[in-house]
């Protein structure tokens, strides 16, 4: 159903509509549950073992969370804490669960992203719970504890009941290749929610001031670029593409909802952000894997 170009305007087309339809917002309760149901299918088709893990895997690793601490500390100097905080719930995401499935369809190493996937999500939801509470600047045990809780939820639940059905039934590892196009709806889906989320926000608040809205947009801007480069150049010859991948495209959605939960919907366009620099540019990815793939065709006499 998704081929060619239809995924890249899909991508477009899900962003105008949650723009567009601001009400949807009521169903971002389901954010969370597509989240899941993603992450439910790529732990389901995965296989973990030390072959998986390249020495790049780690310093990609490295440089997801000083991304994390650069977003925070360019988005102080541009404007301030709350600039700050949507940097920082911006960079430090660890890779999407969509990446593998954007990999694939560029014809990549889809098994490098889905180990980097694996490294860099449970990484980053073990150490949210500490680092979280001290960028907020409220270290309690309390919320160490909502944290974790919620990270657990959401990361760790999927991962173990992936874990639990492979074992019970292993054919189930082949459920993602069939339901590669349902993913793909769920990720349009999710962002449609984020989008309409994001829009009834800023028309709900009037006294958001426009040069703070410009400021989160460069400063996530420049981080998604940066993740992508700096990627390119941890993957080296061999897994250029896909470290870049790996490192750019952001589960955006797991700190957009951390945002909203222990931050404001101003921090959380930070992260929203992110989604649609990252996404414009899977969206021209796509179209060029398209375009090669069309003159790779010989044309019919």
């Amino acid at each position: 159903m998704f081929t060619g170009l239809a995924r890249t305007a899909a991508i477009l087309v899900a962003f105008l509509l949650g723009a567009l339809i601001p009400q949807a917002h009521v169903f971002s309760g389901a954010i969370q549950g597509l989240i899941m149901g993603m992450l439910f299918l790529v732990f389901l088709c995965t296989t973990w073992t030390r072959q998986s893990v390249q020495r790049s895997h780690i310093v990609l690793l490295a440089a997801n969370l000083l991304m994390g601490l650069l977003g925070l500390g360019l988005g102080r100097l541009v404007g301030g804490r709350e600039v700050g905080l949507a940097g920082f719930f911006a960079g430090i995401a660890p890779t999407a669960a969509a990446a593998p499935v954007i990999i694939s369809f560029m014809r990549r190493d889809v098994t490098y992203v889905t180990a980097a996937f694996i490294l860099t999500n449970l990484a980053v939801a073990a150490l949210l719970p500490f680092v979280l509470p001290w960028v907020l600047g409220a270290v309690d045990a309390t919320l160490f504890l909502r944290v974790g809780r919620s990270v657990t939820v959401l990361i760790f639940a999927p991962l173990a009941l992936a874990l639990f059905v492979r074992r019970l039934y292993p054919p189930a590892a082949a459920w993602p290749a069939r339901l590669r196009d349902v993913s793909f709806g769920a990720w349009m889906l999710t962002l449609f929610l984020v989008m309409a989320n994001a829009s009834h926000f800023l028309r709900t608040q009037a006294g958001v001031s426009r040069l703070v809205l410009v400021e989160i947009a460069g400063v996530t801007l420049a981080i998604c670029a940066a993740n992508f480069a700096v990627g390119r150049l941890i993957g080296g010859r061999t897994y250029a593409a896909e470290a870049s991948q790996s490192l750019g495209q952001k589960n955006t959605s797991f700190t957009l909802w951390l945002a909203l939960a222990y931050a404001s919907p101003l921090v959380a366009l930070g992260p929203t952000c992110y989604i649609l620099w990252h996404n414009l540019w899977n969206s021209w990815q796509l179209h060029r894997v398209h375009r090669r793939s069309a003159r790779a065709i010989p044309a019919k006499v």
